[in-house]
């Protein structure tokens, strides 16, 4: 009796952890960091979104949120992360330069007006001459700050860069009594805010260029990419419905990234969001993002972010969706990739 006892506990054991092993399955770490275009991840994580589309394709996925932007570029570089949110101009620069072959899985918005240049005692970019200019380095503040002193006919060396955390900027802003910033949603509108804080320049006026995505790395397995998809546009379809839930979702997203309704919803109308996949495929096939990435990397270049020893932009190749390559064809380490934002659009997720 006692023998037949054990072996149903055994056995009961032995089929409760293999379907537990099952139901998990090989997991993945995904990183992200708060930022308008990104907060969607958060709210697919904490309502169980991710983990449903997770179990749906036989994976784990651990969204873990690192609070420094470029430190969660970094990990995900370094290997400590399967995908990461980040900007088209940092998946060139840092992992791709660092020989990650990386995929723009989804190219979830463009910033248009999310980024931005403030400053106290001025009114024009032209106005930050000889200033001291607090900005994370080498990221996209720094690309949108070029952009604008080359428009107003000024260069790199007529201010002074100090580079800054992304989580300190704003608080380093508002105790500056001469403060420049160059920074991103949530912080911009927090130096916003600050009292004689002026926007002198943003990114509307450089529509399309800085886009925020969920990059991968090329050899991660079809199942998290889909599964990654597949989650996006749901969050997706439900912010952009007019059912209760969608207010429920942005109210979530807001308190999550330490904003109040109204603010959140004032830095949405800043973030081009691509609510649906067809949008983005659009978007990421259109000739125009060819044009992006030529400027990101001439900038890249001139920046020295391809590392010592390279005489020329062509370094890092770059594939679009076309199959067509800008750059070194023999070192791809970029791809734009709307294959998987194309099945999302046909519902074949």
């Amino acid at each position: 009796m006692k023998k037949t006892v054990f072996m149903l506990w055994l056995l009961v054991t032995v089929v409760f952890l293999f379907t537990s092993f099952a139901d998990a399955g090989q997991k993945y770490k995904v990183a992200w960091s708060h930022y308008t275009g990104w907060e969607p991840w958060g709210y697919a994580s904490d309502t169980g979104i991710l983990e449903k589309w997770a179990k749906k394709y036989g994976i784990g996925i651990e969204l873990v949120l690192v609070n420094d932007y470029i430190e969660s570029i970094n990990l995900y570089t370094s290997g400590s992360f399967s995908a990461c949110a980040m900007t088209n101009m940092d998946a060139l620069t840092i992992p791709a330069v660092g020989g990650v072959d990386s995929t723009v899985l989804i190219v979830g918005d463009f910033s248009n007006g999310n980024d931005g240049i403030v400053m106290k005692n001025g009114s024009t970019v032209k106005d930050l001459k000889g200033r001291d200019i607090k900005l994370v380095e080498f990221s996209v503040s720094h690309y949108l700050l070029i952009r604008a002193l080359t428009m107003n006919n000024m260069t790199e060396k007529d201010v002074k860069l100090m580079n800054t955390s992304d989580a300190d900027i704003a608080a380093l802003f508002a105790s500056d009594s001469n403060g420049a910033v160059v920074t991103w949603n949530p912080p911009l509108m927090q130096t916003l805010n600050v009292k004689g804080a002026q926007l002198v320049f943003d990114s509307s006026k450089i529509p399309g260029e800085i886009i925020d995505a969920m990059v991968v790395r090329t050899d991660a397995p079809a199942e998290l990419k889909k599964a990654l998809v597949g989650a996006w546009y749901e969050v997706m379809a439900i912010m952009s419905s007019k059912e209760k839930k969608a207010k429920e979702a942005i109210q979530m997203m807001a308190k999550n990234s330490g904003a109040t309704e109204a603010e959140f919803k004032a830095q949405l109308k800043t973030t081009a969001m691509f609510y649906t996949p067809a949008e983005a495929v659009q978007f990421t096939k259109g000739t125009d993002l060819k044009k992006t990435m030529e400027y990101v990397r001439t900038f890249s270049f001139e920046q020295g972010l391809f590392g010592e020893g390279v005489t020329d932009k062509d370094f890092i190749g770059i594939e679009f969706p076309d199959g067509s390559i800008i750059g070194n064809k023999n070192n791809v380490k970029l791809r734009f990739n709307a294959s998987y934002m194309q099945i999302a659009s046909e519902g074949k997720l």
